[in-house]
């Protein structure tokens, strides 16, 4: 009989993880619903959640460890094979040219984190120190400047935006991107209530600028100038909260020379806003008791990203908007999404690791160099840079170049594709998995998700994938002590944890591998085949010795010591919708700052610099591509790469250009018919969409397209616009390398013949193979 009962899960389409109940037949969900159970979104689900029924889809699936052969191709071959030649390719590649020479791409999208750790700790064991990560992509900036103001790259600060009377969103499209639970009702609430206020500042008339008090449209790539602007008249109206500052920073004096410096009226100008608009918002600031800044990838990955992040953090800080209910707060963690990085540097581009990885703006010159000391070899987890990372096609030919690449994923993408080895993974339903994005302050939340079925046959779940390649490889202790230590995890917790640190002591590699060893011994003695949670019981331990009170307010315990993680491990595993792990008062925030005064640095140097030389003079369009086309919009139904099938898009199949109207016209092209993107990089053709909310000379493209799926004949076709075939590697920030994906310089035109016949031609295809799926 179908088991057609509620189980509890989460979304996996974006970092909230909004807690969901699902139904399944078979290998399918087939309903979805919020779970009110859920301690952080309380059942809210939004349009996008109630689409994972297409994520469970076996059609793309791999099922089998696959080796290339020499002419390209695949075949399949079994997995004691497929870890004999990788483990033994890899051990050559670190013999011959060093550990530095082996590199990790991923750990983990949107829903699944689970694996990361134990993939990222076999590369470190065999001597691995390039790490890339797509969070880099994005937030590199604004993880450096919270190190040098907190005092550490992963002391990050959250908001409570529902609290505040005043939200001010940059660079955000909080109806569309959500990214937070309640999201759209929070937003709702904001607009209907009478004592609070909207700011949106947006180059586009949203959703969320419809709701706002006031929006502010600015000209794309400006918002450093606005937001420079907005200090240097706060300065003017005296509106800084110097008591605060007196009390809590240091540095001061030196940010408020620079922004005296600032010509605000001259920036307001450069912005394309009236400066009446400008002061408006600025009252509004001075007027709010309780003011959240919620900033996105529309600046993170805008120009000057890094300075528009400190800048940003200067306006809430400045004006005391931190540390209180309705403001900004640092969270805890459970286990720190990312590193803080102390100086590091790649050896061939010198990049500043940043979070404990590097940009993947950087990866294809990393290895697309004859420095002797570049990358050879790669593991990539999860993850799918040939789409993803900047400049696809300098990225491909990267890919292409190693003499070793192994991709552990669940479907051929477009990486798996140029990959030597393809191992496949268990799906983010098909085995126990987490986050690590615990970003809420006061109360933090952590949520552990039990399988919803059993892994498609042929299938591995990542831990194991790990543990057998570290095995191969000579890297985990000899398998008696294994079984020992599993056995003692089965009886006596107590006993297990001495000799497991009694392990570690014996062979400092072992602390290395360390991850490895708790998912063989532990993990596997936990109940219901939850192993991936092994990873967690030392978060537990950490999280409970430094955050001893928040967690027993948590999770209502009056435990000391081990027992307290102890307790806070065995909630976690027993939690199917989640629970609080830490319940912070706002007083704590202030030892949640990593400085050993506690105290906020206000005065970066490279921040005083960068803000000196800025120049509207300077930033000026590029007369060869005039346009600036927005890579990545974030739209209805589009959640990166995580749903591979077209199917699941009610509209917007072909991933749009949407155009101002006037500028369809002023190229000669009709709504709805092709045009052709050209950039100092590359070239692609799209469908286009009349849209008036944009500016003139301003055009936007969603993320989430590109992938190849097979239709029903089993042809693989490229599905919408493969948009980082039109972004550079070079344009981009000069500290984080993060990639201005949201200020891109364009030409367009009208599609020749030959251009809109094949993009014609795919897209009947597709809307064949849609319409065979639906009947």
């Amino acid at each position: 009989m179908t088991d057609v009962s509620w189980k509890k899960t989460a979304c996996i389409l974006c970092y909230a993880n909004c807690g969901l109940e699902v139904q399944t037949e078979g290998r399918k969900i087939t309903k979805v619903k919020g779970d009110k159970d859920n301690p952080r979104s309380g059942g809210y689900v939004c349009q996008k959640a109630s689409k994972i029924t297409y994520y469970q889809n076996d059609a793309q699936r791999i099922s089998s460890p696959l080796r290339r052969r020499a002419d390209g191709s695949f075949e399949t071959i079994d997995w004691d094979t497929a870890y004999l030649e990788i483990a033994a390719k890899m051990l050559a590649v670190r013999d011959a040219y060093g550990g530095r020479s082996i590199g990790h791409y991923g750990g983990g999208g949107q829903g699944n984190h689970s694996g990361g750790g134990y993939g990222i700790m076999m590369m470190r064991a065999l001597g691995a120190t390039d790490f890339y990560s797509s969070i880099a992509q994005e937030k590199s900036g604004r993880f450096w400047v919270n190190g040098r103001m907190f005092g550490a790259q992963n002391c990050n600060h959250s908001i409570q935006a529902n609290e505040a009377d005043l939200v001010f969103i940059l660079g955000g499209n909080v109806w569309q991107s959500q990214c937070e639970p309640h999201a759209r009702t929070h937003l709702k609430e904001a607009a209907h209530a009478s004592d609070r206020r909207i700011i949106v500042v947006d180059p586009v008339r949203t959703k969320d600028a419809e709701f706002a008090d006031l929006h502010l449209q600015i000209k794309p790539g400006t918002d450093t100038y606005l937001l420079g602007a907005i200090l240097k008249l706060l300065l003017e109206a005296k509106g800084f909260d110097h008591a605060f500052i007196a009390e809590h920073t240091e540095g001061w004096d030196q940010v408020a020379r620079d922004i005296e410096k600032i010509p605000a009226i001259e920036w307001i100008a450069h912005t394309g806003l009236a400066e009446a608009d400008v002061r408006r918002a600025v009252q509004m600031i001075l007027d709010a008791k309780a003011m959240t800044l919620r900033t996105e990838l529309g600046i993170e990955m805008g120009r000057n990203s890094t300075l528009n992040s400190y800048l940003g953090n200067l306006l809430f800080l400045a004006t005391g908007n931190f540390g209180r209910p309705g403001t900004h707060g640092i969270h805890t963690w459970l286990q720190p999404l990312i590193g803080n990085s102390k100086g590091a540097r790649s050896l061939v581009t010198n990049m500043e690791e940043i979070m404990g990885v590097y940009p993947p703006n950087r990866f294809a010159q990393e290895i697309l160099s004859d420095n002797p000391d570049r990358l050879r070899a790669m593991l990539i987890d999860s993850s799918n840079p040939a789409n993803s990372a900047a400049n696809t096609a300098a990225t491909e030919e990267a890919l292409k170049a190693l003499e070793l690449l192994v991709v552990v994923d669940v479907a051929m993408t477009e990486t798996a594709a140029l990959a030597d080895y393809v191992l496949p993974a268990a799906s983010q339903y098909e085995k126990w998995e987490f986050t690590y994005f615990t970003f809420s302050f006061p109360t933090n939340y952590f949520h552990l998700r039990a399988p919803l079925m059993k892994p498609l046959e042929g299938t591995r779940v990542e831990g194991d994938i790990y543990a057998d390649l570290a095995r191969h490889m000579g890297l985990l202790p000899e398998q008696a002590r294994i079984d020992s230590l599993r056995e003692l995890a089965s009886s006596d917790r107590g006993a297990f944890q001495q000799a497991f640190q009694e392990l570690l002591r014996e062979n400092s590699s072992h602390a290395t591998i360390a991850p490895l060893i708790l998912f063989l011994t532990l993990g596997k003695s936990l109940a219901n085949g939850a192993a991936s949670a092994a990873i967690l019981w030392p978060a537990c331990h950490r999280t409970a010795a430094r955050n001893g009170p928040a967690v027993r307010r948590a999770i209502k315990s009056d435990k000391q010591g081990a027992e307290l993680g102890e307790a806070l491990f065995d909630t976690i595993l027993n939690s199917p919708s989640g629970t609080p792990f830490t319940e912070n008062e706002f007083a704590d925030v202030w030892d949640l700052i990593a400085y050993p005064d506690h105290r906020i640095r206000m005065h970066i140097p490279e921040m005083s610099d960068w803000l000196s030389r800025l120049d509207p003079a300077n930033d000026v369009r590029d007369k060869e591509y005039p346009y600036v086309v927005s890579l990545g919009q974030r739209r209805q139904y589009n959640a990166n790469q995580i749903i591979r099938t077209p199917k699941w898009r009610q509209h917007d199949v072909d991933g749009n250009l949407r155009m101002h109207p006037d500028d369809i016209v002023e190229i000669g092209a009709n709504d709805g018919g092709w045009v052709t993107v050209e950039t100092h990089t590359g070239t692609l053709t799209t469908r286009v969409e009349s849209d008036d909310t944009l500016q003139a000379g301003y055009a936007t493209l969603p993320h989430g397209y590109g992938m190849s799926y097979p239709l029903q004949n089993g042809e693989r076709v490229s599905i919408g616009p493969r948009i980082n075939m039109l972004s550079a590697s070079d344009n981009c920030d000069p500290i984080g390398a993060t990639p201005y994906h949201k200020s891109v310089p364009a030409r367009l035109r009208l599609a020749s013949d030959d251009e809109a016949g094949m993009s014609q031609e795919i897209s009947d295809k597709v809307r064949s193979f849609l319409n065979a799926e639906s009947a």
